[in-house]
């Protein structure tokens, strides 16, 4: 089976299609300028997945997803992670993340990000990748307030365990 899309360090270049997909795909995208910064951070790490038009021989190479990690200290922040909402289910996020950890030369690297508590499909894509809610972010998105799950990936989550994580806690996301 042929990979989901072709995985590749993101470019300034590739930001017009970025921004495309972002608006796409949320309701409070983010700002080209927010883009800029994070590419321009050399501790970071960038990526973008591409596809090819359904005829492989001269189908147009198109920007389908794309991910945004920065580094702080030795934990490794997954910023935002995107796939375009006509290609979703298709394994493009996944591929996206797999990449982001193949890259990294640490293989006990801790990763941490947010997500939003009602993203069900992104909760259960990163529990999959050894991700665990290790507390709750009252309040995260400006746009509705909603609440945002902290999660890990560690040595030890990926045995189920949240031992090596730093101030984890109860989660209980708030009903408002």
């Amino acid at each position: 089976m042929s990979p989901p899309a072709e995985i590749r360090r993101l470019s300034y270049a590739d930001l017009p299609q970025v921004i495309a997909v972002e608006r796409r795909a949320f309701a409070t995208p983010w700002s080209l300028a927010m883009f800029v910064l994070e590419l321009s951070k050399p501790s970071g790490i960038c990526l973008a997945a591409w596809r090819r038009g359904s005829d492989e021989e001269v189908g147009e190479e198109r920007l389908v997803g794309y991910l945004v990690c920065s580094r702080y200290d030795t934990v490794w922040h997954v910023m935002n992670v995107s796939v375009d909402p006509t290609d979703r289910r298709a394994g493009i996020a996944t591929a996206l993340l797999d990449s982001l950890v193949e890259r990294i030369d640490d293989p006990d690297a801790p990763f941490t990000l947010e997500v939003r508590v009602s993203n069900v499909p992104a909760i259960r894509l990163y529990e999959r990748l050894g991700f665990l809610t290790a507390g709750v972010r009252r309040r995260y998105y400006a746009d509705n307030q909603e609440d945002a799950l902290i999660m890990w990936r560690t040595p030890m989550t990926l045995r189920g365990r949240l031992d090596d994580v730093p101030n984890a806690g109860p989660v209980m996301p708030s009903k408002s």
